[in-house]
């Protein structure tokens, strides 16, 4: 390619499409490196598949939580500017005020989620209200200038942007230069819509069917915090000018509070806007959302472990309240369990799984028998079985099917029981076992949780439950029982309606019998009396305790209690105790650490201490304390650098350098080249020198000008 210019320059060209370099198949990674890759395309389908439900479900719950938020808006919207339609008296009044509508939509602090709420916002507007919908951020304005040229760019289509390809040039040069400013704006909004009023009925009714004759301008601020004050001053100050040309709606995005319009704005300014808060749903109700949709239920087959969610929560709570990053966790689980996992293939619905069973290679029954809860279940059984276990690939077959529906049911079993126990819980003082369904969860899937301290307190509080509060925990887990998909829980909801009905017909006297004796025994207490009569009347009662029979309804709550007891025992044992429970959970939390919530100083001092490491060459390699011959000048710096204190004498440094470069090079001291030698490596040494400042290893010192300070100790 040839350019023509009057002065030097540096000139980007960019490559074609049909010259790009065409990547190799995703499917293909899932084979590299693995001895079982007769199975790799399968595995790389089934996971897939399992994503594309899981997105499809992600997306469906996205919009089910914000239709109403969205509903408020749309209505919110259709109010502001009714009477621009029908020219109407009070529109008059409200342009003499000259005040703007402005939604303020705070949205959290989850500020990585907001990016996918306004997609789907612009969507729904341009759908129900007006195709003219505008979004800015902070970045793409730093002046008025800049976001009159975004907000005119995407609503005329201008060719705003310098960057473009050659093949859209001669689209980009037909296109009219139009000069930023409202009146220009006003001028393309009056001739649109009379365009628009012109068009024949059928054709208005084909093309904007929903949409008004006049439909508003909306600009959506989507980071209204980082947008700095005097831009928006005077585009809200230029607006309200304008305000009776067009309709026009402002929608400000916030993640803090609704204070910071008037913080960021004078009086006089918000003065100018007629502001209507919209509060979306919090991130930690969303979240909730999601993990009763994807992991506590049996619609997917795909399971995490206890560490790996509390990984992934940790992240959401301690790291960026993101629940679009906890999603992008389980994807990156999910791929990790197919990649690392030969057995995932049988992550499938049961009858599919069941299929693929027949059809296993010996490899893949040796696999089988390798897994750890495997080996306990062989174990478990006589020693004709166990040898046929081992031997025979048949009836390894027909054993794993059976095992494959077991952990089936046992999931149908586990997630009712499950929310039936976190109903008894969450009516506990100090939540013993969690406030939240996810706490619980994680407790249940670590350990036996009957046998822990919290569950004991727990069980000891429900056993002092009021009537009424366990009438309606009952009554709840009917419905609970009732909607699930178990075959045994027919009989749990007879039993639980036959608590519920025997609760109904006790005697009130009954259930206040055990009241009557307290508030009599208080009056004794209440009593003026001296130590030794107080020490007697306590005694007394103690002793009363003891003796008394307990009441029908006492009677009747135990029993209650020990039945849901008797649920936990049997069906929230620990999926570690699950036969094959390696084919559906992914348990591998280290390495979903390692990617999630990277440290970045640990592996930068890999990187540079340990060059190999990430670029894998073979001449890197190096004993441990000794500097690669061939190790890029940043590591050989850097490495250099550890050795010394805190402050390092740069022409020291460089002799280092130098004698480790020059003895890499095999360079002749008495050669005649040895000056420019010296020169070269002198560059180098202060290119590495400077990265390694940039990096922030090392800083100018004040006290020597030929000396540097070390910042950085132990290591990394």
């Amino acid at each position: 390619m040839s350019t023509s210019s009057v002065s030097k320059g540096c000139f980007v060209f960019k490559p074609s499409s049909k010259k790009r370099r065409i990547s190799s198949p995703t499917a293909g990674y899932f084979s590299e490196g693995k001895n079982d890759s007769e199975d790799s395309g399968l595995r790389f389908a089934t996971c897939q598949l399992l994503w594309k439900q899981i997105n499809s479900e992600t997306e469906k719950i996205q919009e089910e939580l914000n239709k109403q938020l969205f509903d408020n808006l749309i209505s919110f919207l259709r109010q502001s500017h009714s009477e621009f339609q029908t020219k109407k008296t009070e529109w008059m009044c409200r342009m003499k005020t000259s005040e703007i509508p402005t939604a303020a939509l705070v949205l959290g602090v989850n500020v990585t989620d907001h990016e996918v709420t306004f997609k789907s916002l612009s969507e729904v507007l341009q759908d129900n209200i007006t195709p003219y919908v505008v979004s800015l951020q902070a970045k793409e304005c730093p002046g008025i200038k800049h976001l009159l040229q975004k907000l005119m760019g995407q609503l005329m289509d201008c060719c705003v942007d310098v960057d473009s390809s050659e093949e859209e040039e001669c689209v980009n040069i037909s296109q009219k230069k139009i000069r930023c400013s409202m009146a220009s704006l006003s001028k393309w909004y009056e001739s649109v819509t009379k365009k628009t009023g012109s068009e024949t009925p059928s054709k208005k009714r084909t093309s904007s069917s929903r949409h008004w004759q006049f439909p508003p301008i909306v600009v959506i601020f989507k980071d209204m915090e980082s947008f700095t004050t005097k831009v928006l001053q005077d585009v809200i100050i230029i607006s309200s000018q304008h305000i009776h040309e067009f309709p026009l709606v402002f929608i400000f995005g916030i993640a803090t509070s609704p204070m910071i319009i008037h913080r960021l704005l004078p009086h006089s300014v918000s003065s100018l806007l007629c502001i209507e808060l919209f509060q979306s749903l919090s991130c930690k109700e969303h979240l909730a959302t999601v993990i009763d949709k994807l992991l506590l239920t049996t619609q997917f087959p795909f399971k995490l472990s206890e560490k790996v969610l509390q990984v992934l929560i940790n992240i959401f709570l301690y790291h960026d309240f993101s629940v679009q990053n906890f999603i992008k966790g389980f994807q990156l689980s999910i791929v990790e369990h197919f990649y690392s996992q030969p057995l995932s293939m049988l992550c499938c619905q049961l009858q599919e799984a069941k299929s693929r069973v027949n059809s296993l290679s010996h490899n893949q029954c040796e696999n089988i028998r390798s897994l750890p809860s495997f080996r306990r279940y062989v174990e478990s059984q006589i020693s004709e079985k166990q040898i046929a276990l081992l031997t025979e690939d048949s009836f390894l077959k027909e054993v794993t099917q059976t095992l494959l529906e077991d952990l089936h049911i046992y999931h149908e079993n586990y997630f009712p029981v499950l929310r039936c126990l976190h109903v008894f819980t969450t009516s506990l003082p100090k939540y013993p076992l969690g406030k939240q369904i996810r706490e619980l969860h994680c407790a249940c899937l670590g350990k036996r949780v009957w046998e822990t301290e919290e569950y004991g307190s727990a069980v000891q509080l429900l056993r002092m439950l009021a009537k009424a509060e366990l009438v309606a925990i009952l009554q709840k887990c009917v419905e609970i029982f009732t909607s699930s998909s178990g075959k045994q829980f027919s009989n749990m909801v007879e039993k639980l309606e036959e608590f519920v009905l025997r609760f109904q017909n006790l005697e009130v006297g009954e259930t206040n019998e055990v009241q009557d004796v307290s508030v009599s025994s208080q009056k004794e207490l209440q009593k003026k009396t001296d130590l030794y009569h107080l020490q007697k009347t306590l005694l007394e009662l103690k002793e009363s305790k003891r003796s008394k029979k307990l009441t029908k309804f006492e009677m009747l709550r135990f029993e209650v209690v020990d039945f849901i007891d008797s649920l936990v025992r049997s069906y929230l044992a620990p999926a570690e105790m699950q036969t094959l429970n390696e084919v559906v959970y992914f348990n591998t939390a280290n390495i979903l650490r390692e990617h999630l919530n990277a440290a970045p100083r640990i592996a930068l001092h890999t990187a540079l201490n340990n060059p190999y490491c990430y670029l894998k060459n073979q001449t890197l390699k190096s004993d441990v304390g000794c500097i690669s011959n061939t190790a890029p000048d940043i590591c050989i710096v850097y490495k250099l650098h550890l050795e010394c204190g805190r402050l390092i004498n740069l022409v020291d440094w460089l002799e280092a350098f130098s004698t480790v470069v020059t003895a890499v090079e095999g360079t002749d001291p008495d050669s005649v080249a040895t000056d420019q030698v010296d020169e070269i490596i002198h560059a180098r040494f202060i290119r590495a020198v400077s990265e390694l400042e940039l990096l922030g290893f090392i800083k100018p010192s004040k006290q020597k000008t030929d000396h540097v300070a070390r910042l950085t100790w132990g290591g990394c």
